[in-house]
């Protein structure tokens, strides 16, 4: 006579409270792909956040946003590093009486002109995107392989 727990899951039949195996994802439908992977280069205006978020959850489950939130992602990783390299260079250089004052306004023009020129390629890009092609960023190291 084979007994069965009452609490048991009637799918699985683990004792109950015992931790499932997560689902798989499903994978994601061609409009849905699209739109996962024009939004990659569209939040790339706030950083590195949102590109991160879309690569991590949504590359196993389409082709297309797997690569271009992987270009996203680089992008956003090499312009949050030279944003926080010169905000860096900048906190130093102005510490120095005359000098660094006229450096400090200089980097941090600097600061907003590449804020700017993510601004512009992140659009750029989404846009390429929107329209069925793929985009690709210039002067992209690209740390994700």
């Amino acid at each position: 006579m084979i007994m069965t727990d009452p609490n048991a899951d009637p799918v699985s039949g683990a004792p109950a409270g015992a931790p499932s195996a997560p689902a798989a994802s499903a994978p994601l439908t061609a409009a849905e792909d699209a739109q996962w992977a024009m939004l990659a280069h569209f939040l790339n205006i706030v950083l590195v956040l949102p590109a991160l978020i879309i690569f991590l959850v949504f590359k196993e489950r389409g082709p297309r946003v797997a690569v271009e939130s992987k270009e996203a992602l680089n992008w956003t990783i090499n312009v949050a590093g030279v944003v926080i390299v010169l905000n860096i260079l900048s906190a130093i250089l102005g510490f120095i009486p005359i000098l660094g004052f006229i450096a400090w306004i200089l980097l941090t023009l600097v600061i907003w002109a590449v804020i700017i020129v993510n601004i512009i390629f992140a659009i750029k890009g989404g846009l390429k995107v929107k329209s069925g092609g793929s985009y690709r960023y210039p002067l992209n190291y690209r740390w994700i392989k």
